[in-house]
């Protein structure tokens, strides 16, 4: 299952260095419905003018505008960055129920910030929270936003290092 995650956050990763080359952040995310890609969303909120042009976005309009709309609640979101808070909005909004991402967010993800809008059951109408599945590729995703490519988890004193 590991192998398939990987899979899909390479592709991602593969539109992200499209979104730097465009002098955006390097973001890229996918929406996989039984395991075909249905939406692809490259990060375009600085050489749009839009600041809500964030790849989940562009990847779950995509779906939608591909005639997914309906599949996007049993839909998998991959990208290479943790969702920020206004992409946790439109997955909760979707009722996505997987979330799979490499690099963490902290100060405005929308699963490791305070605004963990992903994690949250207080909202009835959004229902049950998302799996979240993070760390995959997780050297290659901070690499591409000049984070170090030598990024070490430790975990119950076991040193592990997450690679694609």
């Amino acid at each position: 299952m590991e192998h398939d995650l990987r899979k899909y956050i390479q592709q991602c990763l593969v539109l992200a260095e499209i979104a730097l080359k465009n002098g955006n952040p390097p973001v890229g995310a996918i929406v996989v419905f039984e395991d075909t890609i249905i939406g692809k969303g490259i990060e375009s909120g600085k050489s749009s003018g839009d600041i809500t042009n964030h790849a989940e976005i562009l990847a779950i309009r995509d779906a939608i505008k591909n005639g997914h709309s309906n599949n996007l609640n049993q839909a998998k979101l991959f990208s290479t960055h943790e969702p920020c808070i206004m992409c946790s909005y439109l997955i909760r909004h979707h009722k996505l129920p997987h979330i799979i991402y490499g690099s963490a967010v902290p100060f405005i993800g929308g699963a490791t910030s305070a605004f963990n809008i992903l994690s949250t059951e207080d909202i009835p109408k959004w229902g049950k929270k998302p799996a979240i599945t993070e760390g995959i590729c997780k050297i290659e995703c901070n690499a591409l936003t000049g984070g170090s490519a030598t990024v070490i988890e430790k975990t119950d004193n076991i040193t592990t290092q997450k690679q694609c």
